[in-house]
């Protein structure tokens, strides 16, 4: 099969392998659609720990071509996306469905190979099919999505409260769309220019900020007079987290769901303390594939803002030049495959 190979960080081409042997319970995809995501460059660049040579990516879809035990041959010519997690399945944090407690946790993509390839294998258990009407490119999103919905599920959301979600990026525009279905109001998406904003604002935000240009505290002040009581902070960015702090509303609650790089950071503990704020991590969500896919095909978020690019896998140099340049109007890169 083809694939994608990061040889060592920073060397990356397109090798020709032999397919390996299944592993037990995993199936065997025809992978038909892969997204590159922000996370996938930073593997890259070694700035997150893998394992090298690897082939990178947990954003697909595709169709189940093969399995390992004849007990889930039913699965076989199913359209599906499914969970990236490999675990024992045995110990308290599994039984009690915290996979990524697990001591021997490993993730499609980064420990094990992923989905810059024909060809994908994934533990059956994970499996989501999909709906005949979903296309492969939206299904391979389901991933963001459920960050998204794990993102939101940590918040214990309540209908009809103000929201402000920092960055317009996949993650953003995903909380976005959550944050609709649940009720949230007056809703604002921040970025730093207005590159994304009018995805934002197609996706139903009520107002949209772009730092660059606009004053985040005088904007906010006439829109959340008094505070608000979500800010999905899903930049990363010290600045963006300082600031989203400084912008909630007493008692109001602050979900961290943008990646830090590893970064040491500096903030006022007062404005925390002082002002009762809830302060949760919500970088790291699972089983949230089937919920995933049943929100793009019962509510029908416009998916197709998402996909900014259809590329073929000899293509990967564009997707990756793509990804790190993010120009106007750009979202997402996806490997498409042919039958």
């Amino acid at each position: 099969m083809k694939c994608v190979v990061i040889e060592q960080p920073g060397k990356m081409g397109l090798q020709e392998k032999e397919l390996p042997k299944l592993s037990k319970d995993f199936a065997r995809i025809k992978v038909k659609a892969a997204a590159i995501c922000a996370t996938d460059l930073e593997v890259i660049d070694g700035n997150i720990p893998a394992k090298y040579p690897l082939t990178p990516g947990h954003e697909w879809s595709g169709i189940v071509s093969e399995v390992e035990n004849p007990a889930h041959s039913a699965w076989i010519g199913k359209r599906v996306t499914g969970s990236n997690d490999v675990v024992c399945g045995v110990c308290e944090a599994c039984r009690s469905g915290n996979w990524r407690y697990c001591k021997d946790f490993e993730e499609i993509g980064f420990k094990r190979p992923g989905a810059y390839a024909e060809y994908i294998d994934v533990p059956v258990c994970g499996l989501v099919e999909l709906p005949d009407d979903l296309p492969f490119e939206y299904a391979a999103l389901a991933e963001p999505m459920g960050v998204a919905l794990g993102v939101w599920d940590k918040a214990e959301p309540q209908f009809g409260k103000t929201c402000l979600i920092y960055g317009a990026g996949s993650i953003g525009l995903c909380c976005l769309c959550i944050a609709k279905a649940l009720g949230m109001r007056k809703i604002v998406v921040v970025a730093t220019s207005k590159d994304r904003l009018d995805f934002a604002t197609m996706l139903g935000a009520d107002y949209v900020i772009a730092t660059k240009e606009q004053d985040i505290f005088e904007e906010m002040g006439k829109i959340h007079s008094e505070g608000t009581d979500y800010i999905i902070e899903a930049t990363g960015i010290e600045e963006c987290i300082s600031n989203s702090f400084k912008l909630c509303k007493k008692g109001g609650s602050v979900l961290l769901a943008g990646y830090g790089r590893g970064k040491h950071m500096s903030i006022r503990i007062d404005d925390i303390h002082v002002n009762n704020l809830k302060v949760i991590g919500a970088g790291n969500n699972w089983n949230q594939h089937k919920k995933a896919i049943e929100f793009m095909s019962e509510k029908k978020p416009a998916m197709e803002l998402f996909v900014s690019e259809k590329i073929k896998l000899e293509e990967y140099e564009k997707g990756i030049t793509a990804a790190r340049k993010r120009p106007i109007g750009f979202v997402k890169a996806l490997f498409t495959f042919d039958d």
